[in-house]
């Protein structure tokens, strides 16, 4: 995997600027700020055109049901993971879930890791408050400090620099770890749009601009606005983009969101994720996949069995009920074998340390266990142990879903097969 900067370079200011942009930093020094993109304006680019070109070809497979995806890291990646131990380890981590689920499934699988620029997250609330005092919410690396005081939760444009940084870091042990072995990619929300537009660059083979960033990038759940800045970037790149899919998604937006992502119908291009939860996806899911059939874009269908799936425990804490997470990857299987269309893989957060953020599993994690190394810096991960447990476990699903490919069942009127699958 290579990652010099010279194939692709600056490219013009974006359109999305006039457009109303969810989920930003409130920046108090917009002269700083305008100092920080200049530099990061001339800074390399994180990834190769030609290596983005590579990944659209890989989930284009995906697409015709001929390859799995596999695509997991932390929920928010701090600085400190870009270290080359924690960079190894969770890319071993995923290549030994690969190595699971490629052998049952009898499809080679794509990996993806969420790692070098998940340094921002989405936030509910501007400000989180604690015994009275009220500070901005920490929204990441990128932007501010986990510790709960004004100087560090005060958003400072001089980590978007610093982000460019530890992705370098990253990248560099990724390359040294996957020398010889088979690709890993790399993904990120694409949620901070002067970051990734400061880092964005016109290829000279074509002219067509890349985000130099990651080789794939996500909308979020709280982005998808079909007339806002963020949709509105994503149609200017050619990576290959993903959307994320709660229950409030409805078939037409999916229609919409396919004409203005996926315009040409490009194999690779689009990816939907899913994250239904576990009692909503069989109900939700069915007419959004159908929606996407009959507009043509050859899309891929990913689960994300995390986010839909997150509870307040007992003592306080964010967690997931592993069972619920499988639970929620079951019915995203069931539904696309009803309907006869490709179950092309999962997005989970996960880590490679021993952690314990999410209940259940075979560790049988329990809420008082929680606090013992509740580590995460915003939502749970499964832990090493969860992340092979849930690979063996999706692996009995794809095996089934491998032999099968895409059936030769009609699409159309097929929700009420559902009811019927084992």
């Amino acid at each position: 995997m290579r990652f010099p900067p010279a194939r692709i370079q600056p490219s013009a200011e974006h359109h999305w600027r006039s457009l109303p942009a969810a989920q930003q930093p409130v920046w108090p020094d917009a002269a700083a700020l305008d100092h920080v993109l200049r530099e990061l304006s001339s800074y390399p680019g994180l990834v190769t055109a030609e290596d983005c070109d590579r990944l659209t070809s890989r989930m284009a497979e995906v697409a015709r049901g001929e390859a799995f995806l596999l695509q997991g890291g932390s929920c928010a990646e701090t600085f400190a993971d870009s270290s080359a131990d924690r960079v190894g380890a969770l890319a071993a981590l995923l290549s030994d879930m690969a190595d699971v689920v490629a052998e049952a499934s009898s499809l080679p699988v794509v990996t993806v890791a969420r790692m070098a620029g998940q340094y921002a997250k989405p936030r509910s609330q501007q400000n989180e408050t604690r015994d009275g005092v009220s500070l901005p919410a920490y929204r990441g690396d990128a932007v501010n400090g986990r510790e709960f005081t004004p100087a560090a939760r005060t958003p400072d444009p001089v980590r978007l620099l610093e982000s460019h940084r530890s992705a370098t870091t990253a990248l560099s042990h990724l390359r040294v770890v996957r020398h010889g072995r088979s690709d890993v990619f790399v993904s990120h929300e694409g949620l901070l749009l002067d970051y990734e537009s400061a880092l964005t660059r016109t290829d000279p083979r074509g002219g067509r601009r890349y985000a130099a960033s990651g080789h794939m990038l996500w909308i979020g759940e709280r982005t998808r606005d079909l007339a806002g800045a963020h949709l509105a970037y994503f149609a200017d790149i050619a990576n290959p983009v993903a959307v994320k899919l709660g229950p409030s998604a409805t078939p037409g937006m999916v229609v919409s969101l396919a004409n203005r992502l996926d315009p040409h119908r490009e194999p690779g291009r689009l990816t939907f994720i899913a994250r239904m939860g576990a009692d909503k996806v069989r109900d939700v899911l069915p007419a959004l996949v159908m929606a996407a059939e009959s507009s043509g874009s050859p899309v891929s269908w990913v689960c994300d069995p995390m986010h839909g799936n997150t509870v307040v425990s007992p003592s306080g804490r964010k967690t997931r009920e592993f069972s619920s997470v499988m639970e929620e990857v079951r019915g995203f299987f069931e539904v696309h074998r009803a309907l006869g269309t490709h179950a092309g893989g999962v997005h989970a957060e996960l880590c490679a340390d021993d952690v314990t953020e999410c209940t259940g599993g075979l560790q049988r994690i329990s809420d008082a266990d929680l606090a013992r190394r509740y580590e995460t810096a915003c939502d749970p991960r499964l832990n090493a142990a969860q992340a092979r447990e849930f690979a063996a476990r999706l692996s009995e699903l794809a095996r089934v879903n491998g032999n099968d490919r895409r059936l030769e069942t009609p699409w159309r009127g097929i929700p009420s097969l559902l009811r019927e699958v084992p």
